[in-house]
């Protein structure tokens, strides 16, 4: 019979297929919100970035809510510097906890010697 593949695809690998090419753009979505990934094919660029945006201000409103200290030891600079730990990462952290104690430990490497010393000694190791 002219036209037919000899090896057909049976139905159950094609749904593994397309399952494996899903959970691979999604991969290619989530590194581009977190982790500055490429912005993937079909994606405009500038939403992208408004959205990761939007992400990385959750966290942080998180953060100030699991951690104030943090906030009021950064003071007026907690958005700059949460905005530079989240840009240092290649991923964040799984979780608000752990997100907040990796910015502790952030900011105590980031200001061993600052005016926030005091402070920074009681953060976590």
């Amino acid at each position: 019979m002219a036209g037919l593949d000899p090896s057909p695809e049976r139905p159950a690998e094609r749904e593994a297929g397309a399952r494996g090419r899903l959970a691979e753009g999604q991969a290619r979505v989530v590194a581009a919100l977190v982790a500055r990934g490429e912005v993937p094919a079909g994606f405009d660029p500038a939403r992208m970035a408004v959205q990761a945006a939007s992400l990385v201000a959750k966290r942080r409103a998180v953060v100030a809510r699991l951690r104030p200290d943090l906030r009021e030891i950064a003071g007026a600079g907690y958005a700059r510097e949460f905005a530079a730990y989240a840009a240092a990462r290649t991923e964040p952290p799984t979780g608000y906890r752990a997100d907040a104690e990796d910015f502790a430990r952030w900011l105590r490497k980031r200001h061993p010697q600052s005016r926030w010393r005091r402070w920074i000694r009681r953060l976590s190791p």
